[in-house]
């Protein structure tokens, strides 16, 4: 009889959606398979949301401050799922939130101190899964393509559209991925000029609605469109600094919104498609392309890029689509774990895979 190994993965992306907690049996009979036994996603809070959007101009002692905060979160947070759903994990993985990504510096930060998520949730924990790679001189980001390789191989490209979009696919049978552009940092920052009936802001464009009603503006899509970075060859990786230096400027002036997103959704279609004109096909025949993160669920998002590209767009259930970063997290557990690479330098850049991860065991249980 194959065992398996039960592990929960935690995610927060930069689009402040709130923590992704999933728990999956793991089992291995020559490749790796997986099945989704739990899983919950957990609003931040007002008073959350603020704290980690103000943390990217935090000082060294107030960051210290909220690392600690935010492990404690996320381990009551995941002692409350345990008990919910009477689970059982081995491991506890843990990409915590991202408040800095300078690979350029040698420098990452997510925050959700290892320590203090193992004592309030009473599990071994791992986590920190960038920094080692990032040292090294790579990237560090993407993480998700040992995932797309081991977990969802069916698929030629897997294509993740959160807070950033980013991709990965096989080229002469070695993993690469990078990130393409800005997505629902930008999406997310629009909806949320939105005034409402009730005059609260919005949190996201639900199915892409307010982009669909808006019109493109050329002017401001050429612009976005011009930017160094899509011509820069991967491995390449993007976080909150772009966003705020290169984006959000072009932005914050105008009063336009519809029309800022609708050009926003064409930008993000047109790099996607851009970044995977060249995929390797047979005979030109279109590949299958799985999107998920939120932005899958963007209708007129999906519909601009499947516009402008050959390859035939999936979307698959709404487990994956919400899930599979965390899904992929607790999947990096297990191999760190093991002591087997879960860090691919074909896609980071680093001169060397690494099994990567800080482990913490928990003092209180």
């Amino acid at each position: 009889m194959i065992s398996k190994t039960n592990i929960i993965g935690l995610m927060s992306g930069s689009s402040l959606d709130g923590i992704d907690l999933v728990d999956v049996d793991f089992w291995n009979d020559g490749k790796w398979h997986f099945e989704i036994v739990a899983k919950d996603n957990v609003d931040y809070d007002e008073t959350w949301r603020k704290n980690l959007a103000d943390a990217f101009y935090y000082d060294q002692n107030q960051l210290k401050d909220i690392d600690y905060k935010y492990g404690a979160l996320l381990g009551k947070t995941t002692r409350q799922f345990i008990d919910k759903y009477n689970l059982h994990p081995e491991i506890v993985a843990s990409h915590g939130h991202t408040i800095f990504h300078r690979p350029q510096e040698h420098y990452t930060l997510q925050i959700g101190d290892g320590q203090a998520l193992a004592d309030e949730c009473g599990v071994t924990v791992i986590n920190d899964f960038r920094t080692e790679d990032v040292l090294k001189g790579g990237q560090g980001a993407p993480l998700v393509p040992i995932g797309d390789k081991l977990l969802f191989a069916d698929y030629p490209i897997c294509l993740n559209i959160g807070g950033i979009a980013n991709v990965s696919y096989d080229v002469d049978g070695q993993r690469i991925a990078y990130d393409i552009c800005i997505a629902n940092q930008a999406l997310n920052y629009l909806a949320s000029r939105v005034e409402t009936m009730r005059a609260s802001s919005l949190q996201y464009d639900r199915d892409g609605l307010i982009a669909r009603s808006g019109t493109v503006d050329n002017q401001l899509l050429t612009t976005l469109n011009n930017h160094p970075f899509y011509s820069q060859k991967y491995p390449k990786s993007l976080g909150r600094e772009f966003f705020e230096k290169n984006i959000k400027p072009l932005l914050e002036k105008r009063d336009d919104v519809a029309d800022m997103m609708a050009t926003f959704v064409e930008h993000i279609a047109v790099q996607i498609a851009t970044s995977i004109a060249d995929v390797e096909t047979c005979h030109g025949a279109s590949l299958q392309m799985l999107i998920t993160g939120g932005g899958a669920k963007n209708k007129y998002l999906v519909e601009r890029i499947q516009a402008h590209t050959h390859h035939r767009v999936v979307v698959p259930s709404d487990d994956i689509i919400d899930y599979k970063e965390a899904l992929v997290f607790a999947l990096l557990g297990l191999l760190r774990n093991r002591n087997e690479i879960n860090v691919l330098h074909s896609v980071t850049g680093a001169p060397s895979d690494s099994s990567s991860g800080k482990i913490y065991y928990p003092n209180c249980f």
